[in-house]
């Protein structure tokens, strides 16, 4: 605890630790043991505070952290945190005892966990506290809370240290409680449609699903190099193939990317993959669990991001990715089908392509950098070029296309979805055209899977799958323009 460092109000925290730490042997030099086993509450300060009409009067035990206190010579006010509120104690020399209360006076600090036990009250200014005749320390904190009413504002120091931001940052709080209930909701809406959870690899021989690069690792006893998955569809469509008809994972996946607001090296998505269905029902479906998501999250379909007022009822607008770029570049792609005609007819637009760019990373990226952030009524873009979604099947009647939409709302992109390929000859030649990419420089190229391959060989039927990012839509309905707010412990820069 020798770091040099200051708190907001410029004290140095060295100091303040040491000051702690001779309080903590005072504590226990006055047979106070400052860190025991349980504390039984009989309400939360939520509960306590919400339901006062019913509990006034009762006694009630509560506890929590001590995030601000005023001591007035023989009567002290302090209010306790615990997760569902906060709470005042209303303590007093007389009932609380002499030596307990000049132990709380004298030793006792913000950020200290209590536990109280009193009767349920409010004080001539009305508010609910419990006046406490017992008082527990159940932990002394070492250091320092940041400055009470300035709160934690380093956004860097926010994310570095979140268990502050959490302690006293109420919206923060309110992210995460949102993101918990998004996933609950999401899960609840798949398995009422009668899709069922399955676990996946996290640890893969090799990886697939996606177009990224991975992290890569290394099994002692297998003697063999092992790649963290960046997606969970490979797997789940073997699910498919030996029976099972609906099949969803939500669960962390991890790519070798660059960060940025809205890519983080590991992330949520939620896959899901339905039997007998193509694209469109996954459209059909998306347009009612997103809303839906919302309602029981947040009491509304509407949502209000970054200004802009977002209606997610359904039927959401759907646009062929090639009327897409039209209508914001005026290039139709479809017209042009060589890489390097395409290429001459975009090189004004300032894109981060290379005159060796593959046509799929060209039209990706007009995608990306003239028509996303432009979407932000929820908008399906459907019908993208075969040479972006080698696990896709090829659209009817046009063998340049596949069956994919991205949904996007609020400029970002939400979800991703396909009518799976279930060719395994057609398979097979994607994967070694992915090959002869990765051979020209394209790091992110899907690899050869020989065993997924044979698992199709054996038949699945028609499926629709989905991808969504479970982030990002923490992020639409939370209103957060940055991945890391919604990602409880983002991936960071080394300090120094």
């Amino acid at each position: 605890m020798s770091v040099q460092e200051h708190d907001q109000n410029g004290e140095n925290v060295d100091d303040l630790v040491r000051q702690r730490l001779r309080k903590l042997e005072e504590l226990r030099a006055r047979g106070v043991e400052p860190y025991p086993t349980t504390f039984q509450r009989t309400a939360v300060n939520g509960e306590a505070v919400a339901e006062y009409d019913r509990l006034a009067g009762q006694e009630v035990s509560v506890a929590g952290r001590i995030v601000s206190r005023r001591i007035m010579g023989r009567a002290s006010f302090c209010h306790i945190q615990d997760g569902t509120g906060r709470i005042q104690l209303f303590l007093k020399e007389d009932v609380l005892g002499p030596e307990a209360y000049s132990t709380f006076r004298d030793l006792y600090d913000l950020g200290d966990f209590v536990g109280a036990t009193g009767d349920l009250m409010k004080t001539r200014a009305g508010e609910v506290s419990v006046q406490a005749r017992e008082l527990t320390l159940l932990a002394k904190a070492l250091r320092p809370l940041p400055e009470k009413w300035h709160g934690l504002t380093d956004v860097e120091q926010r994310y570095r240290q979140r268990y502050l931001d959490l302690i006293v940052n109420a919206e923060t709080r309110r992210i995460f409680k949102a993101r918990s209930a998004t996933v609950s909701a999401m899960r609840r809406f798949l398995e009422d449609r009668g899709f069922i959870e399955i676990e996946t690899p996290v640890l893969q021989p090799l990886y697939g699903g996606a177009t990224a690069r991975p992290f890569k690792t290394y099994h002692h006893s297998l003697e063999r190099e092992m790649f963290l998955r960046i997606a969970t569809e490979l797997y789940l469509k073997r699910a498919i193939v030996g029976g099972f008809d609906k099949v969803f994972e939500i669960g962390r996946v991890f790519r070798n990317e660059g960060i940025d607001t809205t890519h983080n090296p590991e992330f949520t998505v939620l896959e899901s993959y339905e039997a007998y269905a193509s694209y469109v029902d996954v459209m059909v479906m998306v347009e009612e669990m997103i809303p839906w998501i919302a309602q029981t999250v947040l009491g509304s379909t509407c949502v209000t991001f970054q200004g802009q007022r977002i209606d997610l009822k359904p039927p959401w607008k759907r646009i062929t990715l090639r009327d897409a770029i039209l209508e914001r570049t005026g290039v139709d792609v479809e017209v042009t089908h060589d890489r390097d005609e395409l290429y001459r007819r975009v090189a004004h637009l300032g894109l981060e392509i290379q005159p060796t760019s593959p046509r799929g990373k060209i039209i990706d990226e007009l995608l990306s950098a003239k028509v996303e952030d432009t979407l932000i009524q929820p908008t399906f873009v459907i019908d993208y070029p075969v040479e972006l979604s080698p696990l896709a099947k090829r659209k009817p009647g046009n063998p340049f296309l596949v069956e994919r939409f991205e949904a996007f709302a609020g400029g970002i992109e939400i979800a991703n979805a396909f009518t799976e390929l279930n060719d395994a000859v057609d398979q097979r030649a994607r994967f070694a055209q992915q090959v002869e990419a990765r051979a020209e420089g394209d790091e992110e190229a899907h690899v050869f899977d020989e065993a997924f391959i044979e698992a199709l060989e054996h038949g699945m039927p028609p499926t629709g799958g989905l991808g969504i990012g479970v982030d990002r839509l923490v992020m639409l309905l939370t209103d957060q323009r940055s991945i890391r707010e919604v990602i409880l412990f983002p991936a960071l820069r080394t300090v120094g």
